[in-house]
């Protein structure tokens, strides 16, 4: 088992394992995701990227077959505590998709929903503008508020994603293959602009671009999963500059260099 720790944490996963209908997908992971930072997950497919970002918000809770085992601890509390109400906790940790999923709604009104949801009693029009200027979307759209979010492009619409998910005032922001649906371009304006929310926020994204990882993030966890049917496992966690550059492991310089996976 690899344990990382970093100084000014926000999410520890203590021996985290999921499984689904019995069978592990992911398997005593132990790591510490920094603050204001930018962490990211890669490793082939299969091994459990996916699983283990939503189990930092209890998403796999929505699977009936999945079960969870070990501790998340954000804020001092472990998430999975009976006591703990799942949906409070996927507004403080946000979640964006591997493809944009704007309601079938009014761009403003996408912004708007999860306020709404939560009884916000303040000023919308100016949350809705903030949260917009955030993700860096209301110069482009601040004309067109009421109309479908659905006529935006592809990038557009994870950048309105985004926005959706700052509004609710979240301390973490998951993305699950944020950019594996969009064109260059617009991965650079996604990228550019979670470097710029890392400073606000806590960012854990996974991704298959070991470019864009080696890019954006500050941290990086490479898991691997193997024939002993365990499930995916944490292989080496450091920072991004030594993981990319001179890895501990064999099999992450295998890995980073495209020998396997």
């Amino acid at each position: 088992m690899v344990e990382a720790t970093a100084t000014g944490t926000i999410i520890r996963a203590e021996d985290l394992g999921v499984s689904y209908a019995g069978k592990p997908a992911v398997s005593d992971v132990t790591m510490d995701v920094p603050n204001h930072k930018i962490t990211a997950i890669i490793g082939p497919s299969g091994c459990g990227k996916s699983t283990l970002l939503r189990s930092f918000n209890r998403m796999n809770d929505l699977v009936p077959t999945a079960s969870v085992t070990g501790r998340v601890i954000f804020e001092g509390r472990n998430i999975y505590d009976p006591h703990v109400d799942p949906t409070e906790i996927r507004y403080l940790i946000g979640m964006v998709f591997q493809r944009p999923n704007p309601f079938p709604k009014s761009i403003y009104e996408n912004v708007a929903f999860g306020p709404k949801i939560n009884g916000f009693r303040g000023n919308m029009n100016e949350l809705v503008e903030r949260s917009l200027k955030a993700a860096a979307l209301w110069d482009e759209v601040k004309d067109r508020l009421k109309s479908s979010a659905l006529a935006l492009s592809g990038g557009q619409q994870q950048r309105l994603c985004i926005a959706r998910a700052l509004a609710v005032e979240p301390s973490v922001i998951l993305m699950d293959e944020p950019c594996s649906a969009l064109d260059p371009i617009a991965t650079l304006a996604i990228e550019q602009l979670m470097q710029e929310l890392s400073q606000e926020y806590s960012i854990i994204i996974v991704t298959h671009n070991m470019q864009q990882a080696a890019r954006v993030s500050h941290n990086t966890a490479f898991m691997l999963s193997d024939e002993r049917n365990i499930g995916g496992f944490l292989v080496e966690y450091d920072e991004s500059s030594r993981i990319f550059t001179n890895p501990k492991d064999e099999r992450t310089e295998a890995y980073i260099t495209g020998r396997f996976g």
